[in-house]
C-alpha cells in the first residue's frame, strides 16, 4: 500500500496594504511541503494590492472552512485590517480552530487584536513591537518566536527563517532542510544593518524619523482595536 502524506491546510488571509514578502516568502517554503494545500484568501475574494503588485484569483476568506496553519502577514495596511470587523471575524474563526496560529512582521498585531494570543509571547517588526502590549501580548525581540502553538516572525525577511522553523514542525527537520537547499537559502547580507542593534546610528535615526508619523497612526488604530476587544 502506498503511504500518502496527510494534507496540511495553510491559509494566508490577505488584506489591502499587506507587505508582499511577508507572505510570498513563507508561501514559497510552505508550497514545497509534502501534502501542503496553501490558500491565499481575502474578504470576498477581492484582488489585493501589495507594494505595487496586485494579487488576484484569491479565495473568499469567509468560504475557507478551516485550516491547520493560519499565517497572518503584516504590512502598512495592518492598522486598517485591525479595525475591519469582517476581516477580524474571520481571523478569530480560523485562528480558534487552527492547529497553529502564526504571523510575520506586524501580522502579530492582527493576531493580538483578535484576542487569541493574550498573555503569549510574540515577535513583531522592531518599529511596532511595543504596540503588542496594548493587547496584553508580551513583545519578544526574537527573529522567530514560539510560544506553544503560536509561531511568530519578526520584520518582513524574518518570514523566511520563520517559515523553515514552521516547516520543520510540520514535516521534520530533514524535510525543512531539503526545502532550504532547494531554494538555496544561504543569506549573506552585504551590510550588518538589518537590526537597530547593529545598524549605524545615523541609519537607525533616519528610519525612526521616517516611521514616526506612521507610528502615531498605527498606535491610535491599535488602541482603538484594543478598546473594542476589551469591551467584548
Amino acid at each position: 500500500m502506498t503511504q500518502t502524506n496527510p494534507e496540511i491546510r495553510i491559509v494566508f488571509p490577505l488584506y489591502p496594504g499587506v507587505t508582499q514578502l511577508d507572505f510570498t516568502g513563507p508561501h514559497q517554503v510552505f508550497s514545497r511541503l509534502p501534502g501542503a494545500k496553501v490558500t491565499t484568501a481575502s474578504i470576498g475574494g477581492q484582488p489585493v494590492e501589495a507594494d505595487g503588485l496586485v494579487f488576484s484569483s484569491l479565495a473568499d476568506l469567509a468560504a475557507v472552512e478551516g485550516c491547520d496553519v493560519l499565517c497572518v502577514p503584516g504590512g502598512l495596511g495592518t492598522s486598517e485590517a485591525m479595525l475591519d470587523e469582517a476581516y477580524m471575524a474571520q481571523i478569530r474563526r480560523l485562528g480558534a480552530g487552527a492547529r497553529y496560529m502564526t504571523s510575520v512582521c506586524t501580522g502579530s498585531l492582527i493576531l493580538a487584536a483578535s484576542g487569541l494570543i493574550r498573555g503569549r509571547r510574540a515577535a513583531c517588526h522592531w518599529g511596532w513591537r511595543e504596540l503588542l502590549e496594548l493587547f496584553g501580548v508580551v513583545p519578544d525581540e526574537g527573529r522567530v518566536v514560539r510560544d506553544g502553538n503560536l509561531f511568530t516572525g519578526g520584520g518582513v525577511t524574518a518570514g523566511l527563517d520563520f517559515a523553515f522553523v514552521v516547516a520543520a514542525e510540520l514535516a521534520g527537520e530533514e524535510t525543512a532542510q531539503r526545502i532550504q537547499l532547494g531554494l538555496e537559502y544561504a543569506p549573506a547580507p552585504p551590510f550588518d544593518a538589518g537590526r537597530p542593534e547593529t545598524a549605524p546610528t545615523a541609519v537607525v535615526e533616519a528610519a525612526r524619523k521616517a516611521m514616526a508619523g506612521a507610528l502615531d497612526g498605527r498606535r491610535a488604530a491599535a488602541a482603538e482595536a484594543a478598546s473594542r476587544l476589551h469591551s467584548v
